[in-house]
């Protein structure tokens, strides 16, 4: 009972000290619950979050791989050491920075002040690396070793920098390396890293381009830089960070880079360099392959480029002019640029209009000079004025004779000729194991009827293809474009017995032919014609292709000029010499080598070169005499091609 005076008790204490006791329960579960969570559940998250807090990684960057010729005797390309000079301010002791600056500035060429300002703007970092200037020259890194009891804080890091061993010389081929975009990082690329942008660079990108290694050191968690440092060899290491705060790496987690695998080519370095010296001071291309395989000895073009000016500090000028100038030097004309064929062109439609049963051997057609199609006012000139007379398919392709191939071309058809250019590869892609090629194009009535109908969508005339259009298109004229590599591919066939070939760079792909494409008497007929256009000797007439011929070696060749403008245009010139440069015929030539081992298929083109029988048909000469003079041949020539 409750005595007297004492105070009532309040009737819901019981409930509310058990309110109480379930609240405190229930907020030790949720805390039980979110400890579980954090330390159970979630363990390998934040335990991974901290480990990355205590740790920074450094990427270490693969070596990219090698550019080899057919072995390692000839490399191509590879990555040298390159000093970039950094000052860290804390260790310049108590030499005034301005002393450091302007004794740099003397001795390796740079703005002293600049390099003072950038040392003031991170004076709270002490020890952080301030690059002074990148790969420094031998002489530079001689001058700054000399006074470096003078330049106390000042030291070299090692980089790989990609090198162009041969300069110039395939440049085209070999591509060249440039800094990534931002839209392309990802895991394998990071800002400032460098990729290939066109030739064997970019082909065999993730090839060459290795797996990255990496350093892991042990930082402070506020704001972490740690310095990396090479030694004397190019190892790389980290003590510091750039507070100065001594760091200790955990090796447990380093991991070596991998280089980059090596390409080996096909290419022949020694013809490469020879075909570009030929080409000096002309715009052109010359293709040379193994007729039998596909294998590419050469794509040589001019104007070129050398890669290494994409890689190397200070040679900004020399990038831009390679960027900007005309002609285009970044393009390799071989198989970047197209062109109409001319009368390298009949050799194609030979072969189709015999294939077909068009013509034989013996059909002849009679040549005064000029064609005339029924009913059409216009005429058709050969190059020959006076006209080739009565003349048969081997003496046609000798003497190169227009109307022969107009009066074959009409009784083949467009689309005859379409599709046996796709055949032996005129027109279409070739496949090459190079980027950016282009396929050029040999029309057909569906190709014509297509594009017309884009243009003229009312005027279904106009979508027709004329008996005129197939009379140019005979001699390789007309909207007819092709590359000179698709031309060599052609030679190539007719060399090795009808066989459509792949061309490829990189040694590893190896060759792959069609079945034969042509039979052998077509074989036989074609390679006559061509062999008589080049062993034919005076008195008059003699091949176009004269100039090309080697004592003793079985060459077969085919001259061919491609107009730029109507034939109207050169009237008003007294001689060719008066033709302006830029409206005077391309030069071509195609030739084959049937006695020697490799047997060679090359294509010339000059461009603006005028006539193909004396711009183009000489360096066919020079290039197999060259070639097959050297040790290690079947045949020595006395002598010696002219580079003129």
């Amino acid at each position: 009972m409750r005595k007297e005076g004492e105070k009532k008790r309040y009737e819901g204490v019981k409930g509310r000290i058990r309110f109480i006791a379930i609240g405190i329960v229930a907020a030790f579960a949720l805390l039980a619950l979110r400890l579980w969570q954090l330390q159970i559940a979630n363990w390998f998250f934040y335990s991974t979050q901290a480990e990355q807090n205590r740790l920074h990684s450094e990427r270490l960057k693969a070596p990219r791989g090698l550019i080899y010729g057919p072995d390692t005797s000839v490399c191509l390309a590879d990555n040298r050491p390159s000093c970039d000079l950094v000052i860290v301010p804390a260790e310049c002791q108590d030499a005034p920075f301005d002393e450091i600056c302007s004794r740099l500035g003397t001795l390796i060429n740079i703005d002293g002040d600049a390099l003072l300002d950038k040392i003031q703007r991170e004076k709270e970092q002490p020890y952080r690396q301030i690059l002074v200037k990148k790969d420094v020259s031998k002489s530079e890194l001689a001058r700054v070793e000399e006074f470096s009891y003078s330049l106390p804080g000042v030291f070299t890091v090692v980089t790989s920098q990609r090198r162009y061993l041969y300069g110039k010389t395939a440049g085209q081929i070999l591509g060249y390396l440039n800094e990534i975009l931002p839209k392309e990082q990802s895991d394998y690329y990071l800002g400032g890293d460098l990729i290939g942008r066109a030739g064997i660079e970019q082909m065999y990108e993730s090839q060459m381009r290795g797996n990255d290694g990496q350093l892991v050191v042990n930082v402070y968690v506020s704001d972490r830089r740690p310095q990396l440092r090479t030694d004397a060899y190019g190892n790389a290491y980290i003590e510091i960070d750039s507070y100065g705060r001594k760091l200790e790496e955990e090796q447990e987690y380093r991991r070596e880079p991998s280089p980059g695998e090596p390409v080996f080519t096909t290419l022949d370095i020694d013809l490469q360099q020879f075909s570009e010296t030929l080409l000096e001071g002309q715009v052109g291309a010359i293709a040379i392959l193994n007729a039998d395989t596909g294998t590419v000895l050469t794509l040589a073009s001019s104007p070129g480029y050398d890669p290494s000016i994409f890689v190397t500090h200070g040679r900004n000028l020399e990038r831009d002019a390679a960027l900007k100038s005309k002609p285009n030097p970044m393009r390799n004309r071989c198989f970047q640029e197209v062109y109409a064929p001319g009368s390298v062109f009949k050799v194609l439609l030979a072969t189709a209009a015999l294939e077909e049963g068009i013509i034989n051997e013996k059909t002849t057609f009679f040549c005064p000079g000029h064609f005339q199609l029924d009913g059409v006012s216009r005429k058709w000139n050969c190059w020959k004025h006076q006209g080739h007379g009565t003349i048969s398919i081997v003496d046609a392709l000798a003497f190169s004779c227009d109307v022969f191939f107009y009066n074959v071309g009409l009784r083949l058809g467009v689309d005859k000729i379409s599709e046996w250019a796709d055949k032996l590869g005129l027109g279409v892609k070739s496949g090459i194991d190079l980027p950016q090629e282009v396929a050029g194009l040999i029309p057909s009535r569906e190709w014509r009827e297509t594009q017309m109908k884009k243009i003229y969508p009312d005027n279904p005339w106009e979508w027709r293809w004329y008996p005129g259009y197939t009379v140019n298109l005979a001699i390789g004229q007309g909207e007819a474009c092709t590359t000179p590599l698709q031309n060599a591919l052609m030679m190539a066939a007719i060399v090795n017995g009808g066989h459509h070939v792949r061309p490829y760079v990189n040694s590893a792909i190896g060759a792959k032919l069609s079945d034969p494409l042509i039979s052998e008497n077509t074989i036989r007929i074609v390679q006559a014609g061509l062999r008589k256009c080049v062993d034919k000797d005076p008195p008059a007439p003699t091949g176009t292709g004269n100039a090309a011929k080697v004592p003793g070696i079985a060459v077969l060749g085919k001259t061919g000029s491609a107009q730029m403008v109507a034939i109207e245009q050169y009237e008003q010139y007294n001689t060719e010499e008066d033709i302006p440069y830029q409206l005077r015929d391309h030069a071509w030539f195609i030739a084959g080598v049937l006695d020697r081992e490799p047997r060679l298929a090359i294509c010339i083109l000059i461009e603006h070169g005028l006539h193909g029988s004396s711009a183009a048909a000489p360096y066919a000469a020079d290039i197999i005499r060259h070639f097959y003079s050297r040790p290690g041949t079947d045949l020595v020539v006395a002598q010696k091609g002219n580079v003129n």
